[in-house]
């Protein structure tokens, strides 16, 4: 499985992943929203590099001209909520994409630190032979990720999956390896930190994506 890091390459999306970890940032929820947006489509852009194309001849006012256009049927697919912002920025880029969600969620055991993820609704067009991109900002166990997958996979296979993540964790990125085809897989990252605590948070990370978008939830009971 290919593994792209941006933080070990300097660009523009150093700057929004510093917006994104700054404490002194993080309460402008509008410019949360907006960077994830902006770091979206950055990277879509770059998986827009690893896409098949088609020649098509087309008209201008002056004759004929030989253009490219995408050849791969393309889904975008998001874990609500955190995904929302993140989920928009690639399809400004990939505007004809069709569209998947699901909504995969922790619910914590009663008295501890231990959770299930549980998946309760998805809305999805066929998967047969498209290529996937599967956005969630935060990327802390790999375990959402791979339920949302698994869901997916009701609605056909992937001829090819991109994952893509603002943050990952060391012990995500080993888990996707052992659980997504080798074969197929890219996944895609802003920065990839060292740790997980016992809440399941990444190390330094930036918090809770779903919150400093939208605003402090209840626990699900």
């Amino acid at each position: 499985m290919d593994v792209i890091n941006f933080a070990e390459t300097p660009s523009i999306i150093s700057q929004y992943m510093r917006e994104l970890r700054d404490v002194s940032i993080q309460g402008d929820r509008m410019r949360f929203r907006a960077n994830l947006d902006r770091i979206g489509q950055l990277m879509a852009y770059e998986i827009s590099k690893r896409i098949a194309y088609d020649n098509v001849t087309i008209e201008t006012p002056l004759g004929q001209c030989v253009c490219q256009q995408p050849a791969e049927k393309i889904v975008i697919a998001t874990i609500l909520r955190a995904g929302l912002p993140f989920h928009h920025g690639f399809l400004q880029i990939f505007d004809r994409a069709e569209n998947a969600f699901v909504s995969a969620y922790r619910k914590y055991n009663q008295g501890g630190d231990s959770f299930d993820v549980l998946v309760e609704y998805m809305a999805s067009p066929s998967m047969e032979g498209k290529t996937l991109i599967l956005a969630d900002p935060m990327l802390a166990t790999g375990t959402s990720m791979e339920l949302g997958y698994r869901a997916l996979l009701r609605k056909g296979s992937p001829s090819r999956i991109h994952i893509a993540a603002v943050i990952a964790s060391d012990k995500s990125v080993e888990y996707i390896r052992s659980h997504f085809p080798d074969d197929k897989t890219t996944l895609w990252c802003g920065a990839i930190d060292p740790e997980v605590n016992a809440h399941s948070y990444i190390v330094p990370g930036l918090g809770d994506a779903g919150d400093l978008a939208y605003g402090e939830k209840e626990d699900n009971a």
